[in-house]
Formats: structure tokens, sequence, C-alpha cells
């Protein structure tokens, strides 16, 4: 009610200060108007009055002179006039004049001699009048001064009327600003106050979630902003608590966010841990005039990011977004995350031919395509390679910079864009430990022996002291390419590589997904009030009983082609399920400036048009293909609307979407097709395992999932869920820092001659 009450006078006398001032001004405007022209009037009436006066005050004196004052001013439609001498009483004047003046003759201002003319508004004898003094010559020696009056009294009249008018209004505006400001004051601050107060009083009992309308806050909205990034952190951090309660009940040793924040800042026991991957964990970009953060879906995010948080890391990454250079300091650096800062993030920019060169030449048409037998010809050039060489150069000088001052720093270093990196590292800090994790399969010796460059990229990736791959056979085709293309010994019981003095590790750790937050995700999908199984389909065009899935990069090692033709083999043979069965493929567009990613892009689409002309009826048809990037929810109601997720990589590390499609199934329900040239196929057995370039194979798996009794289905799916459970995303950091923590690092060299070695 106070903050009403101030806010009412504030108001109030604001605007009754502005009406008067308003008022006063108009008043002025018009009184300065008037004076002007009945001074022009006056002058002209003076000039014609000394010529009818100067005679008659020779032939009568005084009083002719009055006489005639009297006849000028009833002709001039003027109030009186005077005229004076030198004396205080005037030597003539007319009646009006003489009894207005009653004997204060000094209440006309008048001009001397020397001024040429004089005008003022006056009251005498309550008559609002002009007065107009001019010089007067009344004999041929001697000089006097006329004064004219003109009655003025209309206009006082209106001035006053303007006044008034000016106060009765002032009243219903204080009247109707009182009432609004009540209206905001309870609408706009009052109320969402009480609503936030009463909000996070049930928060503090956890009896509330975060703010579901922060639009609904009006003008706090920024304190909203950050009480509603206060309770999702209280709320994060009251679920970390009740999860860590309930594994110690259960005896249970998952590894989650939290446990890994505090494994790995008691395993690094202060020394600090610098990143290098090519994306970003944040990135700013123009929406407009604003600059907006966006967060890139990337489960490598949401693996380390806990890791940096715990150890104020550096995360050093490729600066792409179109307005990185506005948010870093001189330096290229940055907090993050912005709500919450907890580690640096280093900027590296790239001029437009090195990221072509370095990212999309020699990184994705040559080693992507040499390390994925998908029978796609790497193209390898000198520039590309050239490059390449330039960019990890760049990478290597950043990492250095930010390493400064540190002792025996930890450096993890992200897939195949960094091959020489960690070698150049190492020349300028020995003493740090490098580990690298290859994401991407390793090919065979023969295949990889391909490259021109295979034993620079060996010797870069050779500087690491652990070099993680996601399992058994790409870490023994590693060991097997070294072997046969180096001077090194290899102890194969070890699955290490000595040269010299330096040892590389060479490690299988699976990478894997966050299980308990990408469950939440869907549950929270699930229980929308607008979410359901039928209406989902509805959304999407799709017609049938049955409902398959696929979520891939369209690219050429997901076998997504392989995979229509399988379905379409599938129709072939069981012609019962058509019109009965559809298959949903989400379809992200992918380095669309290479050439071969743009051939696909048609191609994908030419083969999912030309089996759907062949099977369509009315409005049914088997393929629905979405060319668009999809969040993650849009992927959990995918997941769970689907009988079975087709998975058909002709050849791939790991692929995350097998084990994000178990966990999302959090009703232990559907089933997992999956190619077994694939990392997950060594950890999920109970997936349907196929040759993607079998399709009849293929087609033969699509109609068991179909028809396989739903007591196996979920059987299957509860083994398959457990597997991802235990060894979730958040113990792959774990085991990957925990081994590389544990690696004994060299005593650093001396500056001079570090520095003679790098150059």
């Amino acid at each position: 009610m106070r903050l009403s009450l101030r806010l009412i006078a504030l108001l109030a006398t604001g605007v009754t200060l502005l009406t008067l001032v308003v008022t006063w001004a108009d008043v002025r405007a018009e009184r300065l108007a008037l004076g002007e022209r009945l001074q022009q009037q006056a002058q002209t009436a003076a000039e014609r009055l000394q010529e009818a006066a100067e005679p008659a005050l020779r032939r009568g004196g005084p009083g002719q002179l009055t006489e005639t004052l009297e006849r000028f001013g009833s002709r001039e439609d003027l109030a009186g006039a005077a005229v004076w001498d030198g004396k205080p009483a005037p030597l003539a004047a007319t009646l009006t004049v003489a009894r207005a003046l009653n004997g204060r003759p000094d209440a006309v201002p008048r001009c001397d001699a020397s001024a040429p003319h004089c005008g003022a508004f006056v009251t005498l004898n309550d008559m609002a009048l002009f007065t107009y003094s001019t010089p007067f010559r009344l004999e041929r020696t001697k000089a006097g001064v006329v004064t004219l009056f003109y009655d003025v009294s209309d206009f006082a009249a209106r001035s006053a009327h303007a006044w008034h008018s000016a106060l009765l209004q002032v009243v219903p505006q204080v009247l109707l600003i009182a009432l609004v400001t009540v209206g905001v004051v309870h609408a706009s601050v009052l109320g969402p106050i009480r609503k936030t107060a009463h909000w996070m009083k049930d928060l503090r009992f956890g009896r509330a979630t975060p703010l579901s309308d922060p639009a609904d806050v009006g003008l706090l909205d920024s304190i909203s902003t950050e009480a509603a990034g206060l309770a999702q952190s209280l709320a994060s951090a009251r679920a970390a608590a009740e999860e860590e309660a309930r594994l110690r009940e259960a005896a249970d040793s998952l590894w989650t966010p939290e446990r890994l924040r505090v494994g790995v800042h008691n395993r690094l026991e202060g020394s600090r841990l610098f990143l290098v991957s090519n994306r970003e964990p944040y990135e700013h970009v123009r929406r407009g005039r604003a600059i907006e953060v966006q967060v890139p879906a990337s489960g490598l995010v949401t693996a380390l990011e806990p890791i940096l948080r715990a150890c104020d890391g550096t995360w050093i990454a490729h600066g792409s977004g179109d307005a990185d250079r506005e948010a870093v300091d001189e330096r290229s650096r940055l907090r993050v995350p912005p709500d919450q800062p907890r580690y640096s993030l280093r900027r590296v920019w790239l001029t437009p031919e090195e990221e072509d060169g370095y990212y999309f030449g020699f990184s994705n048409e040559g080693l992507w395509p040499l390390c994925h037998i998908a029978y796609t010809r790497p193209m390898f050039r000198t520039r590309d390679w050239e490059l390449y060489q330039r960019v990890n150069h760049h990478f290597a000088q950043a990492v250095v910079e930010e390493m400064a001052g540190d002792e025996a720093p930890l450096l993890l270093i992200q897939d195949y864009h960094f091959a020489l990196l960690p070698a150049l590292v190492k020349h300028r800090r020995p003493d740090a430990r490098i580990g690298v994790f290859w994401h991407i399969p390793w090919p065979n010796p023969e295949a990889f022996g391909i490259c021109p460059w295979r034993t620079e990229l060996l010797d870069g990736l050779l500087g690491a002291d652990l070099v993680g791959f996601h399992i058994q056979a790409h870490c023994r085709n590693f060991l097997e390419t070294v072997d046969r293309c180096l001077e090194c010994r290899v102890e194969w019981e070890r699955h290490a590589v000595y040269r010299g003095e330096h040892a590389t590790l060479v490690r299988p750790h699976p990478i894997s997904v966050a299980l308990p937050e990408f469950m939440n995700e869907a549950r929270d999908a699930a229980a929308a009030p607008d979410w359901d199984r039928a209406a989902t389909r509805r959304d999407l065009g799709v017609e049938g009983l049955y409902v398959g899935v696929g979520v891939d990069r369209i690219d050429y090692t997901k076998g997504i082609i392989e995979r229509f033709r399988g379905i379409e083999r599938f129709l072939e043979r069981c012609p019962a399920y058509l019109e009965r069965f559809a298959f949903v493929q989400a379809g992200a567009p992918s380095r669309i400036q290479i050439a071969r990613y743009q051939t696909l892009l048609v191609d994908v689409e030419v083969e999912a048009e030309r089996i759907n002309r062949r099977f369509q009826t009315g409005t049914w048809r088997p393929i629905h293909l979405f060319r668009r990037h999809h969040n993650h929810e849009e992927i959990a109601r995918l997941y769970r609307i689907a009988d079975f997720c087709l998975v058909t990589s002709l050849h791939d590390g790991m692929n995350l979407v097998a084990k994000e499609y178990v966990a999302c199934r959090d009703d232990e329900d559907g089933v997992l097709v999956l190619s077994q040239f694939t990392g997950a196929a060594c950890e999920l057995r109970d997936a349907l395992l196929v040759n993607p370039y079998d399709i009849d194979q293929v087609a033969a798996a699509i109609k068991t999932a179909l028809e396989m009794p739903g007591q196996e289905r979920r059987e299957r799916m509860r083994r398959m869920r457990r597997g991802v459970r235990e060894r979730n995303v958040y113990k792959w950091a774990a085991d990957l820092i925990s081994e590389l923590a544990d690696v004994r690092a060299p005593a650093a060299r001396a500056p001079a001659a570090v520095e003679a070695e790098w150059l």
C-alpha cells in the first residue's frame, strides 16, 4: 500500500506541475501576442494624438488638452489617456484614468525622454489595463510623455478561465492516475511478488517446480529469470542428493553428474583440465538485433561439462557463431555457462579458407571416409593437408597459452580433427598429461595406408599419453597400424606403444548417453497434457497400426538408403502390412558444403519417393521423411511411439541413437534393430543384429520386431536398459579422466630449450 501511495503522490505532483506549466506557457504566449499588437496600435494612435494635442495645449492649456484627450480616446477606442510633463501628477488625463489612478500616479510605468516607448500590463482600481507610454512634445522646448490605456479585461477573463479549467482538469486526472496506479501495481508488481514468494516458499519445502510461465511475472521478468535459475539449481541439487541417497541405500554404483563432479575433483588433486574440440559448448548467434546463446545438441557437452565445472577448467574450441567475437574479451575468452559461470571457454578463430580445408576438406572428405569403411573414396588434397596442419598449430598455440602457469595440467583432445595436436603440445609442455579420444572407427592397416600422411598422423597421435577408442577392435586396428607404419615397440599385453622414453596407452572407453536426464525429458514429454500417441501420429501424418523410426544425420555411413530398401523388401514379402505399417525417418541435413552430401540428400529423397509411389494407396504411404533438425523433445516422442527403431549404419564408432532409444523407453517396450557394424552392437546384445548390406536380413528383422511377443520385447529391453544405465556417459567420462590422471608426468624442461624445439 505504501508503494501505491508513493507512486500516486509522485505521479499526481508531476501531472499537476505539467498542467500548470503548460497553462502558464499558453497564457504567457497570448499575453505577449496581445501586448505586441496593442503596442503597434498605440504607436500609431500616439502619432495622431501628437498632431491634435499640441495646438490644443497652446490655445487653452491643460484644460483644453484634457478635452482633446477625451475626444481622442472615444474615437480611438481607448480606455483613457494621460499626458505627463515630468511631474508626478499628470498634466492632463481623461476622467477614467484620473479615477483609476486615485492619487497614485506612480502606479503607471512611464518612459523618460530618452526611451523610445514602453508598454506594460497593469491593474488600476480593479481594472485590467495595458499601458503604452511614448515621448510627447508639449512645446518647442519642452518634452513630455503620453500614456495610452487599453482595456484588456477580456484577456484577463480568458486567462482566469484557462487557469480555472487547468485546475479542474487536474482533479480527474489525479483520480484516474490513482486508480490506474493501484491496478498496475497490484497486477504487475504486488501480485507477481506474492505469487513468486508463495512459489519460492513451496519450492523451499520441495512442493514446487520451476515457474511454468515466466512471462506471467510482468515487470519482474529479470528477477523471475534469476529465481527460475535458482529454482532449477535447487531442484537439480535436491534431485542429485535424493539420487545419491537412493543409490547408497541400494548399494548401487550408478554414475551421476554429482558423483562425476566429486570424483573428478578428487582425482585431479588440484590440477586443471583443458579440453579441445572442434565444436564449442556455447555459441552466440544473431536473432535480428539481439544476440542469443545456443547450446549445440551434443552428448559431448552433456558428458564433459560436469568435469570442467568441477575443476574450473578451460574448453578450447572453434568460435563458429556469427556473434561469438562480440561475447569474448581481448584474449578471446569468456566464462560459461552464461547464467552461472563455472569454467572458461577459449575460442580459436579460423578464416573461411582454413575452415573449408581443415574441416570440410581433410577431416570430412579425407579422414571421415577413410575411417568409415562405407565404400566412399577418401579425397586427399595437399592444400587441405596444409590447412589441417595450420589449424592444429593454431589450437596448439591456444592450448599452450591457456596452460601457462599450471603444473602437470591434463589435456583431453576430442576426435579426428586434431590428430597432430597431442605431439605439438607435448613438445612445448612435456609435463602435461595428454589424452585423445577418437570418436570414429579406426580402420585396418591396409585401409589406413591409403592416407599419404599416415606417418605424420600417427606421430601426432602418439604424442598423447592415452589414446581412447569406443571398442577393443578399434584399439587393435590402431596398434596394428602403428606396428606396421612406425619404428616403435608395441606391447600387446599392456596395449601400449613405446617410442624412446614415452609410452602411449591405447584403451577402449565406450561412450554412452545420460540415461537419467534423457529419461526425464522423455517422461516430461509423455506426461505433458497434449501428449498422446495417436495425436503424435496424426501430427506426423502417419497412418498405420505399426510404426518404425530412424533418427540420423543424413550421412552416407548411416545406411539410410539401405534401410529404405530393407523396408521395401519387407513390404514385398509381407503384403499384409500394407496400410498397417509406416516408417518415420528423421534426417538432419549435414555437411551440405560437401558435394557427396549434397548428392546423398537428393538420393535419399528420390529413394523414399520411389518406394512411396510403388506402395502408396490413398492417403497412406510407407515412408515419412523429415529433412530437418529435431530437438530432444521431438525425438523422445518419436522413440516412444515407435514399435521398433532401425539403426543400419554401414560403419559407426558407437552410434548413440541406439542407446538413446533404449534410454528413452522407460515403458520397457519396443525393439531395437541394430547394425552389426556399430560399436553399440558390442554392448546391446539383446538388439536384433543385422548386416545392413543384406536387405533380406533387414526385412526379416523388421518382421521379427513387429511380431515379437510382448514378454520377450520387455525382457530384451529391460536387459539393454540395465546395461546403458550402468555404463552411462558419466562413467565414460570418469573412466577416461581417471586413467589419464594416473599417467606419471615427466618434469618440465627449461623454457629456452622448449621454445627452441617448438620453433
